[in-house]
């Protein structure tokens, strides 16, 4: 089992900050990567849709012998986790992007906390329910973003069309007064720096990769499932619909050459 690959997937290059941040924690480790982009953005899909992309990507990293699943999707967290465990196995963990982060904020003095992600993730009040259950007496306001993810599919970072929507978002009274705020969908890290700067860098920006990936190292740990070899990680990526700008992002990410086959689950 040490040796398997841990097995990572989101509705499209999003999860690439969770997955970066896993290759640097935990630079031994073998991972395989999925990117649903045929189907993405999860976050407007029903439900049952989001169960039934989730289960069968499982699926297809159990075939893969993973050792582990990392859900690196937060709609998908919301709404398939459960289905997702059960496709697993008993024998397969499985851990999902959200329930680090509730762990993150509950030891933080944070009085208000804003949560902003896609209108699946939102609408589940995932977030709302498990902060509340964790820290008691705490202001949490959440707003859908469903804007920031197409474009960041498209491109549109670091320019004048993203501040402008970054800004049109943040404005806005329901999430005013926050002193953090959880970046709900795992595509908003890319646009972290300019969400900062539109703070003026005075809220802390809750971040998931590397909270996601330190809770890994842990559950690896406590199944005895960690890599102890020394030899250098090698990893895979399938994407079910393979566009220029993932494979420009995915190699920006790992800082090399990196092999990206299209796999269609659902032929």
């Amino acid at each position: 089992m040490q040796d398997r690959p841990i097995g990572v997937f989101d509705s499209g290059l999003g999860g690439l900050t969770v997955a970066k941040a896993i290759s640097m924690v935990l630079p031994n480790e073998n991972m395989i990567y999925f990117g649903d982009t045929a189907h993405l953005p999860y976050g407007d899909k029903s439900k049952e849709a989001i169960i039934q992309y989730s289960t069968r990507i499982t699926e297809f990293l159990v075939e893969e012998k993973c050792k582990i699943v990392v859900i690196a999707c937060n709609s998908a967290s919301s709404n398939a986790f459960e289905e997702v465990v059960k496709k697993a196995g008993t024998k397969i963990p499985v851990l999902n992007v959200i329930d680090p982060v509730v762990d993150y904020v509950a030891g933080t003095e944070s009085k208000k906390i804003g949560i902003i992600g896609t209108k699946s993730t939102i609408d589940s009040n995932t977030y709302h329910e498990k902060i509340h259950h964790k820290k008691k007496g705490v202001y949490v306001e959440s707003m859908a973003t469903p804007l920031l993810v197409p474009m960041i599919e498209e491109g549109f970072i670091f320019d004048d069309i993203s501040n402008a929507i970054i800004r049109t978002y943040l404005s806005r009274r329901e999430i005013s007064g926050i002193d953090s705020l959880i970046l709900g969908c795992t595509h908003y890290p890319i646009i972290k720096n300019q969400i900062n700067k539109y703070y003026n860098f005075e809220v802390d920006i809750v971040d998931t990769g590397k909270i996601v990936a330190e809770s890994l190292r842990k559950l690896l740990e406590d199944n005895e499932i960690a890599n102890r070899t020394s030899a250098k990680s090698s990893n895979k990526f399938y994407v079910s619909d393979l566009t220029h700008y993932f494979e420009l992002i995915s190699r920006m990410f790992f800082e090399e050459e990196i092999k990206i086959e299209k796999l269609n689950l659902w032929k």
